[in-house]
C-alpha cells in the first residue's frame, strides 16, 4: 500500500507513521513491528497502558539445522506498546504452535497450554508468551494488530453490537462473541476468518479489536482507519436521540470547591480502602468524568460494571459511588467517616457475595474487598491502589470504561459482561501466578513521604532514600528553582509518579497548609513527615541580635510545630498511624561556644518531640528524631556563615573544619547526608514500629552527646 497523503487526514486517531523512519529499517519486519508497535501505543485512543499486543510472521534460519522456518514475534506477556522493545518480545516456531491443535484437550483444559507455548520458543531471549499467542498464530496475516480502542469496544459492548458491525462495516469486519482469550478463542478466529473470505479485521465481543495487513504500514492503516470509522460513527450519534448519559442530574461544583473537596475527603477514603493494605491514592475531575458522574444515567450503568478485560482487571468489576453531596461539610473529620462507614462496609460484604456466588473449586482466596474507583458525584473520581501508577492507570481504565458506557448507549444500549465471566478473569488461574510472580514490595512501597528542606543537603538525600526504598516523596523548599532542580532529578531517576513538589517557607502557615493539600491531591495522604529545614547561625551571645534568635525559633521551633500540626490532621483522618521524624542535632545536647540561638532552637526541637511523642501514641504516629553533627559536604547550612562562626569559635581555619570534626569522634568518621538518611530510615523502614520519643545521634560518637 502507498503512502498517500489522504490516508492521513484522520480526526479521531493520530497518524504519526514516518516513511523516513520506516525506510531506515529496510526488510527488518521485526524492527518495523516495533516502530508499528510504538507508535500505537503513543495514542490511549487506540489502546491503554499495558493493554493490546502486535505480532508479524518471519521466515528466519532455523539454528538448529540451517533450514528456513516460519517464526511469530509477538507482544510477550506484560509490556506497554508504546515503549516496547525487542526484549518484550516472544520469537516462537509457528509450525510448532500449530502443532498444539493435536495434544489441546479442551476449553476445561485451557491453562496446560499457555506452559506448552514456552516449547514453541525460537528466541531464546523472548519474553513469557502471553495467553493470546495463539491469536495471533492461528490468523494467516504476517502482520496482526489486536488492540482495546475504546470506540471499538463500545461497539463491542453494545446489545446490538453484531448488528452495528455488520452495517458499519459492510461486512468487512467479522463479529466474534464474547469468550475468555485463550487456545479455543484461538481457533474460533481461525475459523471466522475460513468462513468470511475478504474480510479486514474482527470485532471480540466486549472485548476489542484483531486488524491486519500484508505489511506492518497496512497494517498500521487499516487499524486506524477501523477506528476512525467507528469514532465517528459514534460522534455522529452523541445527543441524538437522547442527551447523553441521559443529560445532568446535578452540576459539578467549580475548579477550586472540587480541589478543596478531593483534598479534604481523600485521606478519610485512603484510610478506609488501607483497611486490609495501605493503598496509595489519585484524583481526577476530568471533563469526561464529570460529565458521567453527575449524570442521570449514573445509577444505572455504575452497578453494570466494565466490559473489556483490560478495564475490570484494573478497576475492580464495579466503583462504589458516594451517597455524599457535593457540598457536603467535611471539616469534622470522624463525622465524615461515621457517614462513610456503612456505604464501605456495604461495598466490601457486596464484593464478598460476589466472589462467593461465582468462586470455583480452586479459585484463589478472596482478595482486598476494598473499592478502587470510588466516584463523588460533583467533584470527581478517586482511585487506590499498590502504587502510584497502578492507580493512576487504574483511573485511566474507569476513563475508558465511561468511554465505552457512553458509546454503547449513544447506539444502543450498554451491557457490562455477565458477572460469571468477569470472575472468571479476575480470578483466573493464570493471572493469580502473575501476581504471585511479583517481585517483592519495597520497604517503603505503599507510604508517602513529606520531607521540608528537600532541595538539597541532609533534606535531598533523606527523599532521596525514602523514594529508593520505595515510597512517593512529596519535596517542600523554600527556594523554588533548587527544588525544580531536585524534581527533575527525582524523576529522572525514579518516575514522574513517584514525586511532587510545594514551594514552602515553613514560617508561613497557610503555605504548610497548601503543601499537604499537594500531598492529599498527588498521592493520597501522607504516612512519613520529615522535619528538616532549618538554617544556622553561630555567634556569640553579644553578637546575637534579637532578629538571629527569632529567625532560629520561627524556622527550627515554630516550623516543625507548624507542619507537625498540619501532618497530625491527615494522619488521623486515614487513621493508619505514621512516622514524625525531626532532624535536630548534638547541639540540642552539647553546649558550646558561640552557639546560644541554635543550640537552644535544637533543645526544644527535641523537647517537642518528646512531647508530641506522648501525645500522639493513641493514635500510632511514632515521633523520633535524628541529631547529626558536623554535616560538611553537601549540606546547605556551611553557606550560611556557620562554617565561619565555628571555625572562629574553635580557633581555626575553615578548611580544617572536616579533619577537627572527624578527630573529635570516638570513630574518627565524617558524618555524610547520605548517613542521616539512613537513621531516618531505621526509624521508618518497618522494624522500629514499637519505638516512639527516641533520640538517633549520627555524629561519629562524640562521648558529650551520648544519652544518659
Amino acid at each position: 500500500m502507498e503512502n498517500s497523503v489522504a490516508t492521513t487526514n484522520y480526526k479521531y486517531v493520530s497518524y504519526l507513521w514516518d516513511e523516513e523512519v520506516a525506510k531506515s529499517f529496510g526488510d527488518d519486519q521485526v524492527a518495523l513491528l516495533i516502530y508499528r508497535s510504538n507508535l500505537l501505543g503513543a495514542d490511549l485512543r487506540l489502546t491503554n497502558y499495558a493493554g493490546g499486543n502486535t505480532s508479524c510472521k518471519t521466515v528466519e534460519k532455523d539454528p538448529l539445522t540451517g533450514n528456513d522456518v516460519d517464526v511469530m514475534w509477538v507482544k510477550g506477556s506484560g509490556g506497554d506498546l508504546g515503549t516496547l522493545k525487542k526484549s518484550g518480545l516472544a520469537g516462537l516456531y509457528l509450525e510448532k504452535l500449530h502443532s498444539l491443535k493435536n495434544v489441546y484437550r479442551g476449553l476445561e483444559h485451557e491453562d496446560e497450554m499457555v506452559a506448552l507455548f514456552n516449547r514453541c520458543i525460537y528466541d531464546l531471549d523472548s519474553k513469557a508468551p502471553s495467553i493470546d499467542t495463539p491469536l495471533h498464530a492461528f490468523l494467516p496475516y504476517k502482520h496482526i494488530d489486536h488492540l482495546h480502542p475504546d470506540a471499538i469496544i463500545a461497539i463491542a459492548a453494545a446489545k446490538d453490537g453484531e448488528q452495528i458491525t455488520k452495517e458499519l462495516f459492510g461486512g468487512k469486519l467479522a463479529w466474534v462473541p464474547w469468550q475468555k482469550p485463550g487456545f479455543d478463542l484461538g481457533l474460533i478466529l481461525e475459523k471466522t476468518v475460513q468462513e468470511n473470505p475478504g474480510i479486514t479485521g474482527l470485532i471480540l465481543g466486549s472485548h476489542g479489536l484483531f486488524t491486519w495487513g500484508d505489511t506492518a504500514y497496512e497494517s498500521y492503516i487499516n487499524t486506524l482507519e477501523t477506528i476512525e470509522r467507528a469514532s465517528e460513527y459514534l460522534n455522529e450519534n452523541f445527543g441524538k436521540n437522547r442527551p447523553v448519559f441521559g443529560g445532568a442530574k446535578i452540576e459539578s461544583l467549580p475548579k477550586e470547591e472540587r480541589l478543596e473537596k478531593a483534598s479534604a475527603l481523600i485521606p478519610i477514603l485512603r484510610g478506609f480502602t488501607s483497611s486490609q493494605n495501605r493503598m496509595i491514592g489519585h484524583f481526577t475531575d476530568d471533563e469526561r468524568v464529570l460529565e458521567y458522574i453527575n449524570s442521570n444515567d449514573l445509577d444505572k450503568l455504575a452497578p453494570l460494571g466494565t466490559s473489556c478485560p483490560d478495564h475490570f482487571l484494573r478497576t475492580k468489576i464495579r466503583p462504589l459511588v458516594l451517597n455524599l453531596a457535593p457540598d457536603a461539610d467535611l471539616s469534622d473529620a470522624e463525622a465524615v467517616k461515621a457517614q462513610l462507614a456503612e456505604q464501605f462496609e456495604a461495598y466490601r460484604a457486596d464484593y464478598t457475595a460476589y466472589y462467593e456466588r461465582c468462586k470455583h473449586d480452586n479459585s484463589p482466596a478472596v482478595r482486598d474487598t476494598n473499592p478502587v474507583i470510588i466516584i463523588y458525584p460533583g467533584v470527581g473520581m478517586f482511585s487506590f491502589a499498590k502504587d502510584k501508577q497502578t492507580t493512576r492507570v487504574s483511573s485511566e481504565f474507569y476513563i475508558n470504561a465511561i468511554n465505552v458506557m457512553k458509546g454503547a448507549e449513544a447506539i444502543s444500549e450498554y451491557q457490562g459482561l455477565p458477572e460469571q465471566e468477569a470472575f472468571n478473569i479476575e480470578y483466573w488461574l493464570l493471572e493469580e501466578a502473575k501476581l504471585q510472580r511479583m517481585p517483592k514490595e519495597k520497604a517503603l512501597s505503599r507510604k508517602i513521604a513529606l520531607v521540608t528542606g528537600a532541595s538539597g543537603g541532609i533534606g535531598k538525600a533523606i527523599a532521596e532514600k525514602m523514594a529508593q526504598e520505595g515510597a512517593c516523596v512529596v519535596l517542600t523548599d523554600m527556594n523554588a528553582e533548587a527544588l525544580e532542580e531536585a524534581k527533575a532529578e527525582f524523576e529522572s531517576k525514579f518516575s514522574k509518579d513517584i514525586v511532587a513538589t510545594a514551594v514552602v517557607n515553613v514560617t508561613d502557615p497557610q503555605a504548610i497548609v497548601d503543601s499537604f493539600k499537594k500531598a492529599n491531591l498527588a498521592f493520597g495522604g501522607v504516612d512519613i513527615v520529615v522535619n528538616c529545614a532549618g538554617l544556622s547561625i553561630s555567634k556569640s551571645i553579644t553578637d546575637t541580635t534579637e532578629a538571629d534568635y527569632d529567625i532560629l525559633q520561627d524556622v527550627l521551633v515554630k516550623g516543625q510545630f507548624l507542619v507537625s500540626k498540619e501532618a497530625v490532621k491527615v494522619l488521623r483522618k486515614q487513621a493508619t498511624g505514621g512516622d514524625i521524624v525531626n532532624i535536630a542535632s548534638k547541639n540540642g545536647i552539647v553546649s558550646g561556644p558561640n552557639n546560644v540561638a541554635y543550640g537552644t532552637a535544637k533543645a526544644a526541637q527535641m523537647h517537642m518531640s518528646r512531647l508530641l511523642a506522648a501525645e500522639l501514641g493513641p493514635d500510632k504516629i511514632r515521633v523520633n528524631v535524628v541529631n547529626p553533627d558536623a554535616v560538611i559536604r553537601g549540606s546547605k547550612i556551611w553557606g550560611s556563615g556557620w562554617a565561619a562562626g565555628r571555625a572562629k569559635a574553635y580557633g581555626i581555619s575553615i578548611e580544617e573544619l572536616p579533619a577537627y570534626y572527624a578527630k573529635r569522634t570516638v570513630l574518627n568518621e565524617e558524618i555524610l547526608a547520605e548517613d542521616i538518611a539512613n537513621a531516618v530510615f531505621v526509624f521508618v523502614g518497618g522494624l522500629m514500629n514499637k519505638s516512639t520519643g527516641n533520640v538517633l545521634n549520627v555524629d561519629g560518637g562524640v562521648p558529650a552527646a551520648f544519652l544518659r
